[in-house]
């Protein structure tokens, strides 16, 4: 599977990719709005395995983040936690080159991954939460049309401290598409 926007490109992951997946674990600004498996120094060999199987999930769609102009891995991004009985799930997307950061790709690719998980997969609910200190992200969300639902307090803990979330998401009926 393949999707496409005018700057980016969206592919599987492989076990090819554990260079670049490495990288960005070992790097604590890239990592510090992720999931909290990237809270903890990971090998080569546990990466090289975590993307060996990650496209057998049938729960979850993980993709490549690939840079339009140059084929480059420069994130990823899907929906994870897919439930067929509720038609739903929960967005992500790390993307961990920086010097791709504040040029509009994570809306870009919230949209194109939107639009998958509306259209391909039959979802009625995509949902995400965002860490209230990192407000690009939040207007990354909103400029590809997810909405505020409220806000989780203290649900995450990073430096030391605990930190709010910001719960959005979005419905089938509501999306425009792209």
């Amino acid at each position: 599977m393949f999707l496409q926007s005018k700057m980016i490109k969206l592919r599987p992951l492989d076990v090819d990719d554990t260079d670049e997946f490495y990288l960005w674990a070992c790097n604590r600004e890239v990592t510090q709005f992720s999931i909290s498996s990237y809270s903890y120094p990971k090998s080569k060999t546990d990466i090289s395995k975590w993307l060996a199987g990650i496209n057998n999930d049938s729960k979850s769609i993980s993709l490549g983040i690939t840079c339009g102009e140059t084929g480059r891995l420069i994130g990823y991004a899907g929906i994870a936690s897919i439930s067929t009985l509720n038609r739903c799930g929960e967005y992500f997307i790390l993307i961990g080159d920086k010097e791709y950061w504040g040029k509009g790709i994570g809306t870009e690719v919230t949209k194109l991954v939107t639009d998958y998980g509306f259209k391909d997969l039959g979802l009625h609910r995509i949902e995400l939460t965002a860490y209230a200190t990192n407000p690009s992200a939040i207007r990354a969300y909103e400029k590809a049309g997810y909405v505020h639902e409220g806000v989780k307090r203290q649900s995450g803990y990073r430096n030391g401290q605990f930190i709010d979330k910001v719960q959005m998401s979005v419905l089938s009926h509501e999306w425009v598409g792209i």
